[in-house]
């Protein structure tokens, strides 16, 4: 489905004023004076101009833009929070269909439960749920979209105690291809709430979930301890020995970068070759600080692990992933951190050459791998690792060299990967996003496509194509 920009504005043109009286929110053409800001999206090295932008006020604008979509046969895209790594919340001469409008959450404490819209934002959603003690585990980054994460999975610091984010869903609206708007949970349209959990944006647009809370904090005992970078080898060696017998409320993830510019982080180590292990306990503060005795005893640079507000932890990466760089993602799953993946990691660790560039090897297991692999779409459960290479400029000056770099860093890890978390690919083809799900997975996830979006409306995704009839 492809159309150019003269053939998508004419279609447009001669269906604005039906469509403008059937639309709640503002609708953005490349003549209006928000354009240039509604069109921009976090990955400042994916440079997109749709010919409308629909920032949809509801359910009803949702259905109203989906259906004209599939009746000009437009290409679509989806945005939430804008985050996708490969950029496919925007296109080129089509619709973006904006939730980022949608942002009402209403909490439950006493059923522990949480509704949100699609355009809400995890900080967003912490904001709220933490006012009574709960959280959804969800995400490292504050100003992500909840709803792409969700639907590809959602790793992050709650994960080993509590699952995914998607093992929190308890049911999620969505609008399909033709526009209809359904239900699905464990009763109603139980395939279609099997494929959300893990099978990305491809059967519609989610308007709402209903998440599970698990309590959490306020306080926790959370942060970086950073040692030079020359020590990886052995630090990575050591801290694969000790993870093996952590709880499950503890969750690290082993960061390696240039020292960032940070008021916590002492001058003389700014821009210095570090690596962290960044940790975030649970638990009672006096229990974390047994856990992490061990690792303390490492002699770190630096122990920034101290206890703190959750949603403090929560954005502390934030000042590392600002909208508007340049970013480009290599990423594969793990098994275990062998002799040989410690010296890959430590080799090509020490190549970093933009401040901004960084790589998290994600700590998995726990709760992750309790949750068994046939209940949702997401595949990965089993892995040990998570390693998502993150190449960063802040434009395109020197973005070539650091994009090579993550390919060359992946392809020497590539013969120990187990398989790759779908929120972590880039447009790198149907193999790469069948290897995500595996074959059997795969299958089902295109049966599933075929019976909601046949004709593959919603294609700019980690694309499933529809089974044939």
């Amino acid at each position: 489905m492809s159309t150019d920009s003269g053939t998508a504005a004419k279609v447009i043109d001669e269906a604005y004023d039906t469509l403008a009286k059937e639309f709640r929110g503002p609708l953005v053409r490349p003549d209006d004076p928000s354009y240039e800001t509604d069109r921009r999206i976090w990955n400042g090295a994916v440079d997109r101009r749709p010919a409308l932008i629909a920032r949809c006020a509801g359910v009803a604008d949702v259905i109203t833009v989906v259906r004209f979509a599939a009746s000009a046969g437009l290409p679509v895209a989806v945005r939430g929070g804008g985050h996708s790594f490969p950029g496919h919340s925007a296109c080129d001469d089509g619709i973006v269909v904006d939730l980022s409008p949608m942002r009402g959450i209403r909490v439950d404490p006493e059923q522990r439960t949480a509704r949100a819209q699609a355009g809400v934002l995890l900080g967003e959603l912490d904001h709220e749920t933490q006012a009574f003690g709960l959280a959804v585990p969800a995400g490292v980054v504050t100003h992500t979209g909840l709803a792409g994460l969700t639907l590809g999975g959602g790793i992050g610091w709650l994960m080993r105690a509590y699952g995914l984010t998607v093992d929190q869903l308890l049911s999620a609206d969505l609008v399909t291809a033709d526009g209809t708007l359904v239900t699905a949970d464990e009763n109603r349209n139980a395939e279609l709430f099997w494929g959300l959990r893990g099978g990305g944006g491809n059967f519609g647009v989610v308007t709402e979930f209903t998440f599970r809370l698990n309590p959490v904090g306020p306080e926790v005992l959370a942060g970086p301890l950073i040692w030079p970078m020359e020590r990886s080898a052995s630090l990575l060696r050591f801290y694969r020995d000790w993870i093996t017998d952590v709880p499950d409320a503890l969750t690290t993830v082993v960061m390696h970068r240039k020292a960032p510019p940070l008021p916590f982080i002492p001058p003389e180590l700014h821009g210095a070759p570090v690596v962290m292990v960044v940790c975030c306990h649970i638990g009672p503060v006096e229990e974390g600080e047994r856990v992490l005795r061990p690792l303390r005893a490492q002699a770190p640079l630096l122990d920034l692990c101290v206890p703190k507000p959750f949603t403090a932890h929560q954005a502390m990466f934030d000042p590392s992933f600002p909208h508007g760089r340049w970013y480009y993602f290599k990423a594969l799953d793990v098994a275990r951190l062998t002799d040989e993946v410690v010296d890959v990691v430590a080799e090509h660790a020490a190549r970093i050459r933009s401040p901004f560039t960084s790589f998290p090897i994600f700590q998995l297991g726990g709760a992750v791998a309790r949750t068994g692999d046939d209940e949702t779409a997401f595949t990965g459960r089993s892995a040990g690792h998570t390693v998502n290479l993150n190449a960063i400029t802040e434009d395109a000056e020197g973005f070539e060299e650091e994009r090579e770099w993550a390919r060359e860093f992946w392809s020497a890890l590539a013969p120990h990967q187990t398989g790759v978390y779908v929120n972590f690919l880039m447009n790198e083809g149907e193999d790469r996003v069948r290897q995500a799900y595996g074959p059997q997975k795969y299958d089902r996830l295109r049966r599933l496509k075929a019976h909601y979006d046949p004709d593959n409306l919603f294609h700019l995704n980690q694309n499933i194509p529809p089974a044939a009839a």
